[in-house]
C-alpha cells in the first residue's frame, strides 16, 4: 500500500508535466500565426456607433471596395521638366501591376491616378488604391520596389494611409520575437540573482512560457473564429502580462515552498503546505486582475474591449500554470531545484517556533514591552529578522505616522505633474519612433501639395441636399477643395470632368481635401467644425474619413476612461473586502494604489514632455496604465495583507504587520522588479504607445513596490492597529483566536497608540 501511494505521488505530477508539455508543443508554433488573425487597421478599433464607422459602411456601398489609398510622391530639387514627367508616365502602369492594387474599373486603363504635378512644379504624385488591406505591408513593399525605378535625380516615397499603416505593421513585427527574447532574458537574469540557483530560474521561466503558449493557442482559435479581435497592441501586451504575472505568482509559491522545506522533511508534504498557503493570495490576485481586465468589455472602443478578454485569458493561464504545472515541476525536482543552495530540513524550524513565539509574546506582555519591545531591543514581530526588512520594520514600528506622511507627500508631489500629461492622441506620422519612408513622404507631400491630398474627409449627404452640402464644405475653413464622388476615381483624386454623381439609397459622397495634414490637430478641428456646420444644411449628413476616425478614436477613449475607472475600482474593492473580511483595510489599499497611479502618471508626464520630448500620448494610455497599475499594484498588497492577516491571527495585529512585511518583503520586491523589467521590455518596440505604457507601468510598479507596499500601507496599518480589520473578528478580538482581548493583540498594553 505504501508503494502504491508513493507511485501515485510520482504519477500525478508527472501526468501534469506531460499535459503541459503537450499544450506547449501545440501553442508554441501558433505564436508565429497570430499575425494572420491580427489587424492594425485604425478603423477596426472604433465602435459601430461612431460616425466615422457609419461613413465607412456607406463608402463600401459606393465603391464596393475596402481599398485604402497609397500616395507615391516623386520630388526633385529643381523643377520637373517635360522629360521628367514623360519618364514618370510609365510608373502608373508599374504601380498598377503590383499584386494587391485594386484593378481598374469602368473601362479605365489603370486604377492608379497620376502623375499629378504639383503647383510649384517640383513634385508629382500618384494615388494608388490598395485593395488587399490584410496584406498592406506586402503591397506597399511592392509599390516601393516599383517606385525605386524612377530616373536619377528624382526621389520617390510611398506614403498616405496605406504607407503609414504598412510602416506601423512593420514596427509591430518585433513583437513576434525580439520582445519575447528581451523579456525572457531580463526575467532570467533577475531570477538568477534572486535565487542564486542554476535550476530554479529555468523551472520558473518554463512554467511562464508554458502559460503563454496555452494562452496563445486559445486566443488564436478565438480570433480565427471571430469571437475576439486581435491587434499588435494586444499581442505585445499579452506576452508581457503573461510572463510577468506567471513569474510573480511563481515567486510567491517558491518562497512558501522553500520555507516549508526547512520545516518539513518530505518534499510532498512541503509542497502541500506551500500550495495551501499560496493558493488564496495567488487566486485572489489573479481573480482581481482578470475581473479588472474584463471591465474593459464595457468600453466603447473596440481595441480596448478586445484587450479585456485577451489579457484575461493570459492571466487565467498564468494562474493555472502557477497552481498546477509549477508545483508539479518543483515537487519532482525537490530540493535539487534550489541547487547549489538547497534548503536543509530543520526539525526545530516549524512547530516549536509557534510555541516560542507564544512564549515570547506572553513574556513581552508581562514585561510590558509593548509594540517597541522584543529580543535585543527589536519591536515585537521582528525578533528573528535581520537585514533591510528589520530596519524598515523598526522604522515603521517607532515612527509609523511620520513614515506614512512622508510617503504620502512623495506620492502627492509625483501626482502634481498629472495635469501636464497630453493624452489627446498624436498624429499618425508620430506613432512610429524610428525614421520611416511614409513619414518622409508625408513631409514631401506637405511641401508640394495640399497636405490632405489622398486622405480626404468623406461626407455622406442626402441627394436632394448635395449642392448645399458641397457649397458648405467648400466654404469651411481648412478645406482646400471638394467634389461630389462621380465614380472611377481614387479617393482624393481630382474630379473627372462633369460626370454624374454616384447615388446609393438616396445618398451621395462628397470628398473634401484638407489644407492641413490629415492626422494633425488642425485637421481634427476642421472635421469638428464641419460636423457642426452641416447640421444646419443636412441634419442626416455624416462626416468620416481618416481624420474623423482618429478624432472619434480619441473622443471614445476619453469617454472610456471616465466609464471604466469606477468599474475597476468597485470590482477590486469587492474582491479585497471578501478576501480580507474587512472594510477599512481594502479602502486603504484602494486609496494607496490610486495615489500611486496618479504619481506614476504625473512623473511620466514630466519625463515624456521634458526629457524625451514626445509630442503627446495616445488617448488610451491613461486607461491602460490605470488597469495595469491598479490591478497589479493591488496584487502586491494582496500578497502583503494576506500574510499580515495570517500572522495577525497568530500574534496580534501590530506584530503581525511587522512579521508579514518582513516575510513577504523580499518576495514582493523581487516580483515588482520582475514585472517592471518585463513591461520595460515593451520599450524595444518603436511604437510610441508601447514605449509610454512600458515606462508608466514599469515606473509605477517600482513606485508601488518600494514606497506604497513597503512604507505607506504597513505604516498606516500599524498606526491604526486593530482598527484596520473592522468589522471582522480580528477587530473585535474574538476569544477563540490569539487576537482576543487577553492576547498580545489586546489594546493594553500590547497595542498602545504610537506617538
Amino acid at each position: 500500500m505504501t508503494t502504491f501511494r508513493r507511485g501515485l505521488r510520482w504519477l500525478f505530477p508527472t501526468l501534469l508535466v506531460l499535459a503541459w508539455f503537450a499544450l506547449s508543443g501545440l501553442g508554441g508554433p501558433t505564436f508565429g500565426k497570430l499575425s494572420s488573425v491580427s489587424s492594425n487597421d485604425q478603423a477596426t478599433f472604433l465602435p459601430a456607433s461612431a460616425e466615422s464607422t457609419e461613413v465607412r459602411a456607406w463608402q463600401e456601398k459606393f465603391t464596393a471596395s475596402n481599398a485604402i489609398p497609397a500616395l507615391v510622391v516623386v520630388e526633385k530639387d529643381g523643377t520637373l521638366s517635360r522629360d521628367d514627367l514623360a519618364a514618370l508616365a510609365p510608373l502608373a502602369a508599374k504601380l498598377g501591376s503590383v499584386e494587391g492594387v485594386a484593378p481598374p474599373a469602368g473601362g479605365a486603363p489603370s486604377s492608379v491616378v497620376g502623375p499629378i504635378p504639383s503647383k510649384d512644379g517640383r513634385a508629382a504624385e500618384f494615388i494608388v488604391p490598395v485593395a488587399d488591406a490584410d496584406q498592406v505591408r506586402t503591397v506597399v513593399s511592392g509599390l516601393r520596389d516599383a517606385a525605386g525605378t524612377v530616373p536619377d535625380g528624382l526621389r520617390a516615397y510611398v506614403t498616405g494611409p496605406a504607407g503609414l499603416t504598412a510602416d506601423l505593421v512593420s514596427a509591430f513585427g518585433g513583437i513576434d520575437g525580439i520582445l519575447l527574447l528581451v523579456a525572457v532574458g531580463a526575467v532570467f537574469v533577475i531570477l538568477a540573482l534572486v535565487y542564486r540557483s542554476v535550476v530554479l530560474p529555468f523551472v520558473v521561466l518554463f512554467s511562464a512560457i508554458a502559460a503563454l503558449c496555452g494562452a496563445i493557442l486559445a486566443i488564436y482559435w478565438f480570433a480565427k473564429a471571430g469571437w475576439i479581435s486581435l491587434n499588435g497592441q494586444s499581442q505585445g501586451i499579452l506576452s508581457i502580462l503573461v510572463i510577468g504575472a506567471a513569474t510573480d505568482y511563481a515567486l510567491l509559491l517558491v518562497a512558501r515552498y522553500r520555507e516549508a522545506l526547512h520545516a518539513v522533511e518530505s518534499r510532498w508534504d512541503a509542497m502541500r503546505r506551500a500550495w495551501r498557503a499560496a493558493f488564496e493570495p495567488i487566486l485572489a490576485s489573479g481573480a482581481t486582475v482578470i475581473l479588472a481586465l474584463l471591465c474593459l468589455l464595457f468600453s466603447d472602443l473596440n481595441s480596448n474591449r478586445s484587450l479585456g478578454p485577451i489579457a484575461a485569458m493570459g492571466i487565467a493561464f498564468s494562474l493555472l500554470s502557477s497552481l498546477t504545472f509549477l508545483p508539479a515541476l518543483l515537487v519532482l525536482f525537490g530540493r535539487s531545484a534550489f541547487w547549489p543552495l538547497r534548503p536543509a530540513y530543520d526539525a526545530g524550524h516549524a512547530a516549536p517556533r509557534h510555541a516560542a513565539r507564544a512564549a515570547r509574546a506572553g513574556a513581552g506582555a508581562a514585561a510590558g514591552r509593548g509594540a517597541a519591545g522584543g529580543a535585543a531591543g527589536a519591536p515585537e514581530g521582528l525578533e528573528d529578522v535581520r537585514g533591510l526588512w528589520r530596519r524598515v520594520g523598526v522604522l515603521i514600528a517607532r515612527r509609523p505616522r511620520t513614515t506614512w506622511i512622508v510617503a504620502l507627500v512623495l506620492l502627492c508631489l509625483g501626482a502634481a505633474g498629472l495635469p501636464q500629461l497630453k493624452a489627446n492622441g498624436v498624429e499618425q506620422t508620430q506613432l512610429v519612433l524610428t525614421a520611416t519612408d511614409s513619414v518622409d513622404g508625408q513631409k514631401a507631400l506637405a511641401r508640394h501639395f495640399d497636405a490632405g491630398s489622398g486622405s480626404p474627409v468623406v461626407v455622406v449627404a442626402a441627394q436632394d441636399r448635395a449642392a448645399d452640402v458641397l457649397k458648405k464644405v467648400q466654404d469651411t475653413p481648412g478645406i482646400s477643395s471638394a467634389s461630389v464622388y462621380a465614380g472611377a476615381t481614387a479617393p482624393g483624386a481630382p474630379a473627372a470632368g462633369a460626370s454624374a454623381a454616384v447615388v446609393r439609397d438616396g445618398r451621395v459622397l462628397v470628398n473634401a481635401v484638407l489644407a492641413s495634414q490629415p492626422d494633425s490637430a488642425e485637421a481634427e478641428r476642421t472635421v469638428t467644425d464641419l460636423r457642426s456646420s452641416l447640421d444646419a444644411v443636412d441634419p442626416q449628413a455624416l462626416v468620416g474619413g481618416v481624420t474623423a476616425i482618429a478624432l472619434d478614436t480619441n473622443l471614445t477613449a476619453q469617454a472610456d476612461l471616465r466609464r471604466i475607472i469606477p468599474l475597476v475600482l468597485g470590482v477590486i474593492l469587492l474582491v479585497l473586502i471578501l478576501l480580507l473580511r474587512s472594510i477599512v483595510a481594502p479602502l486603504i489599499l484602494i486609496g494607496s494604489v490610486v495615489l500611486s497611479y496618479a504619481a506614476a502618471l504625473g512623473v511620466s508626464a514630466l519625463v515624456f514632455n521634458r526629457l524625451l520630448g514626445f509630442p503627446g500620448a495616445d488617448a488610451a494610455v491613461p486607461l491602460f496604465g490605470f488597469v495595469f497599475l491598479v490591478a497589479l499594484g493591488v496584487d502586491y498588497n494582496i500578497f502583503l495583507m494576506t500574510r499580515v492577516r495570517e500572522e495577525s491571527l497568530a500574534h496580534g495585529t501590530r506584530p503581525g504587520i511587522l512579521r508579514g512585511l518582513s516575510l513577504t518583503g523580499g518576495v514582493i520586491t523581487s516580483a515588482g522588479i520582475v514585472l517592471a523589467a518585463t513591461f520595460a521590455a515593451l520599450g524595444v518596440i518603436p511604437i510610441l504607445f508601447l514605449v509610454q505604457i512600458a515606462f508608466i507601468v514599469a515606473f509605477g510598479v517600482l513606485l508601488d513596490t518600494v514606497v506604497v507596499r513597503s512604507l505607506l500601507v504597513p505604516a498606516v496599518a500599524y498606526d491604526l492597529g486593530r482598527a484596520i480589520w473592522w468589522p471582522s473578528r480580528l477587530w473585535r478580538g474574538s476569544p477563540s483566536s490569539p487576537a482576543s482581548p487577553a492576547s498580545p493583540a489586546s489594546p493594553a498594553p500590547k497595542e498602545p497608540v504610537p506617538r
